[in-house]
């Protein structure tokens, strides 16, 4: 099996998220994706800039960054944090998603085996890897649940994720 063969395709119209776009609007898109694909949700976007590139990865815990920065846990031990997180909230609501993404990524060929990837998920911790075409293009994300129900299938003799 390759990392194809599990990649959830990326459709760029409500799959993908814009630079400029603020963390309320990546919000909304992860909340899209729950209501219209997939029925857990997505818990990390790539980030695509107008050349339809891939330029980073916007997650729930850089959003959860953005309203409470790790300086502010040491900073304010002692401080009542009642209110404070919706006050938070509403503050980095217009932040845009440029300045929270992760830009370093790891990436994987769609061609690679599904090894590599969980070589790759487990090496760097990660909770999603994109997956490019031969020419760079980002094709699909790999979630860990997609290897996760690769390895299952493969344990329970399963084809297609149906008993044989």
């Amino acid at each position: 099996m390759k990392a194809k063969d599990i990649m959830e395709l990326v459709t760029c119209d409500y799959m993908c998220l814009m630079p400029d776009e603020t963390i309320k609007e990546a919000v909304n898109k992860f909340r899209r994706t729950k209501l219209e694909h997939y029925h857990e949700g997505v818990k990390g976007l790539p980030v695509m800039d107008e050349a339809g590139d891939l330029v980073g990865m916007v997650a729930v815990k850089d959003i959860l960054r953005a309203v409470v920065p790790t300086y502010m846990t040491k900073a304010l031990s002692e401080f009542t944090w009642e209110g404070w997180l919706d006050a938070s909230v509403k503050k980095v609501g217009d932040t845009k998603v440029k300045e929270i993404m992760t830009t370093h990524l790891i990436t994987v060929s769609e061609d690679a085996p599904l090894m590599e990837c969980a070589n790759l998920f487990l090496q760097y911790n990660l909770q999603r890897l994109p997956v490019k075409n031969n020419e760079g293009r980002l094709v699909g994300v790999i979630y860990l649940r997609n290897i996760y129900y690769a390895i299952v299938r493969i344990l329970l003799d399963e084809e297609n994720g149906h008993d044989q």
